[in-house]
């Protein structure tokens, strides 16, 4: 098995994104399967487009998309993605669309196909705090997932993905009091235990009712 795990580089002026720090982290292999990383540009053509260009290259099984969801407490794996964008700031290129489609000829939205609940279950059994989300917003991330989820109906058959926020790593809240952080080193052994529960449950996932889900 091969998985394709991609990480943004830093945006909004932060001087780091976790999502990258903790994807350079991960082991070349996870239970047997092929790790094969790369970091993608906070931008909304771009960062789909490097998404896209590494499925051709690299022709992975399944595609784990990570970005930064400050202000959030612990690893939320993404459920569905939406097919709209409203960018509240601009994204590294200084675009800044509102109120529009991502694709005319998409589905309103694209459910994960990553065995979430065996994600959130392997993290938790190991520590690590972490939730399945309901909403991956209306930015960057939401739109690599969305993308990446209509290129594989449309292009990709038998290929697996979907998307994992990260809380922000200690160094970028040292202004920000109150706000919530994890160690990047930590978040790292989360996307671990995230990869092995897709290798172990790419065929099924869980049937179980995790609760404490984000909205």
């Amino acid at each position: 098995m091969k998985i394709l795990v991609t990480g943004f580089d830093p945006f909004g002026g932060e001087k780091v994104n976790p999502a990258y720090e903790a994807v350079k982290l991960l082991p070349k292999q996870i239970k047997g399967a092929e790790i094969i990383a790369i970091e993608i540009p906070t931008v909304f053509d771009r960062g789909p487009e490097a998404v896209k260009a590494a499925m051709k290259k690299y022709q992975p099984d399944a595609v784990l998309n990570v970005g930064q969801a400050g202000g959030r407490c612990g690893m939320t794996v993404e459920k569905v993605a939406i097919n709209y964008v409203e960018a509240s700031i601009p994204d590294n290129d200084g675009n800044q669309p509102s109120d529009q489609m991502l694709k005319e000829d998409g589905e309103t939205a694209y459910f994960t196909t990553l065995p979430i609940k065996a994600m959130v279950e392997n993290m938790r059994k190991n520590g690590i705090p972490s939730s399945i989300s309901y909403t991956a917003g209306t930015y960057v991330c939401n739109t690599v997932m969305y993308t990446t989820l209509y290129s594989i109906s449309k292009e990709f058959p038998g290929v697996i993905g979907g998307f994992i926020h990260v809380p922000f790593e200690m160094g970028q809240v040292l202004d920000k009091p109150k706000m919530p952080s994890m160690p990047v080193e930590t978040i790292a052994k989360g996307l671990e235990y995230a990869i092995e529960a897709i290798v172990e449950f790419k065929e099924k996932d869980l049937d179980v009712n995790l609760g404490g889900t984000i909205q």
